[in-house]
C-alpha cells in the first residue's frame, strides 16, 4: 500500500513552487501568453521572447559609447541660440551706443555752433547800435553847418559810402567795429572846424581889410594869408589868387598890398572877388549851371560878384594919393556884367551852401 501513487489533485502532496519558479497559470509562466495590455511591449523580433531562454555568448556587445538624449540636444541647441542672441544683442546695444554718443556729439557741436551764433549776434547788434549812434552823433555835427555857403566842407557823398559801407558789413562785427571808428573820426573832424572857424572869425592875424573882410563873407571857414605866392599860370599884377586843390585857404600878394595906391577899398573889392572863387570851388555843381551865362568864364563871374554884393564897387578907380597926385587903377578883368548876369549871381549864390541831407541805408533813406 505504501507504494501506490497518491491520488491525483492532492495538494498537500505537491511540493510548493519556489520562488524563482511562478507557479502554473500565473502570469509569466513560462510558456504562458503574456496579458492581453502588456501585447504591445513585445520586445523585438532579434531579441529573446518571454519565456525563451538566452543562450550564453549570444548577446551583442554593449555600445561603449555614451548616447545623449533628444532633450539634451535641444538644450544644448537653445543655449546656443540664446549665446548668438545675446552676442547679437550686445553688438546691437554697441552699435546704438556709439551712435547716441555721435548724436550726442553732433547735438553738443550745434549747441554750440548756435551759442557761438547768438553772440555773435550779440556782436552784430552791439556794433550796428554803435554805428547808429556814431552816425547820429555825425548828423548832429554835420547839422551845426546849416547856412555855411561852402557845400563840400560838409561831405555828404562820403557820409553816405560810409553808410553803404557799414550796410555791407552788417554780418561782419569788426567791419562795422571799422566803420563806427570813421564815422566818430568824421564828426570829430566836424567839431574841429567849427572850433577853428570861431578863433578865425574871431582874430586878424594879418591886421589888413583883406583878412576882416574873408572872415566875415565865410564866417571863419576861410581863411586868408598875405604873401609872396603867384597863382600857377599868372604873371606879374595878380593881387589875389584861390588854388582849387585848397580852396579855404585866399592868398593875397604881399608886393600888391604894398603898392602906393593900394587902400582898404581895393582890398575889400578884391577880397570879394577871391572870395567868389571860394564859392565856385566849393559849390561845384551850382557853378556849374551859372557859368554859362558868363560863357564859362570864371573870372568874369567872380567881377560880377563882386559888382553886385559890394555896394558903390566899380573895376576902374582913381586913387589920390596927394592933393595932386592919383593913380588910375583898373581891378578885374575889364567887363562890366549885365543885369541879367547879375540876377544869375544873385540866384546861384541864393541856392549855395550846406543843406540838410537824408542818408540812404540799404537803398532806404535813412
Amino acid at each position: 500500500m505504501d507504494d501506490q501513487p497518491a491520488p491525483a489533485g492532492n495538494a498537500a502532496e505537491s511540493p510548493p513552487p519556489t520562488p524563482e519558479q511562478p507557479a502554473a497559470g500565473e502570469a509569466g509562466a513560462p510558456g504562458a501568453p503574456p496579458p492581453a495590455d502588456e501585447l504591445g511591449a513585445l520586445p523585438p523580433a532579434d531579441q529573446p521572447g518571454l519565456g525563451e531562454a538566452e543562450e550564453p555568448g549570444l548577446r551583442p556587445p554593449a555600445d561603449p559609447s555614451p548616447r545623449r538624449s533628444r532633450g539634451a540636444v535641444v538644450a544644448i541647441s537653445l543655449l546656443a541660440v540664446a549665446l548668438l542672441l545675446a552676442v547679437g544683442f550686445g553688438a546691437w546695444l554697441a552699435v546704438q551706443f556709439v551712435q547716441a554718443q555721435d548724436r550726442i556729439s553732433e547735438q553738443e557741436r550745434r549747441i554750440s555752433d548756435q551759442q557761438d551764433e547768438i553772440e555773435h549776434q550779440k556782436d552784430l547788434i552791439d556794433e550796428k547800435e554803435s554805428f547808429g549812434a556814431a552816425m547820429n552823433a555825425l548828423m548832429g555835427t554835420a547839422a551845426k553847418f546849416d547856412g555855411a555857403l561852402m557845400a563840400t566842407i560838409v561831405p555828404w557823398s562820403d557820409y553816405q559810402l560810409l553808410v553803404d559801407r557799414a550796410w555791407a558789413h552788417r554780418w561782419e562785427a569788426s567791419k562795422v567795429e571799422a566803420d563806427t571808428r570813421e564815422a566818430e573820426a568824421d564828426a570829430a573832424g566836424l567839431e574841429t572846424l567849427l572850433t577853428a572857424a570861431q578863433q578865425e572869425a574871431g582874430s586878424n592875424a594879418t591886421g589888413t581889410a583883406y583878412e576882416s573882410t574873408i572872415d566875415r563873407l565865410g564866417g571863419g571857414f576861410v581863411r586868408s594869408v598875405v604873401d609872396e605866392q603867384i597863382c600857377t599860370g599868372s604873371g606879374d599884377g595878380i593881387l589875389g589868387c584861390v588854388y582849387g586843390s585848397d580852396p579855404y585857404l585866399v592868398h593875397f600878394d604881399a608886393g600888391g598890398n604894398a603898392e602906393p595906391y593900394m587902400n582898404d577899398e581895393l582890398r575889400t573889392g578884391i577880397a570879394y572877388h577871391e572870395f567868389a572863387h571860394v564859392l565856385q570851388f566849393t559849390n561845384p555843381a551850382a557853378t556849374d549851371a551859372a557859368l554859362p551865362a558868363f560863357d564859362g568864364d570864371w573870372e568874369v563871374m567872380a567881377d560880377c560878384f563882386a559888382l553886385t554884393f559890394l555896394d558903390g564897387w566899380t573895376l576902374d578907380h582913381r586913387i589920390w594919393v596927394s592933393s595932386y597926385e592919383y593913380w588910375d587903377v583898373n581891378i578885374g578883368y575889364g567887363q562890366v556884367c549885365s543885369e541879367s548876369q547879375r540876377q544869375t549871381v544873385r540866384d546861384w549864390y541864393a541856392g549855395l551852401g550846406v543843406a540838410p541831407r537824408t542818408l540812404e541805408v540799404g537803398g532806404t533813406p535813412e
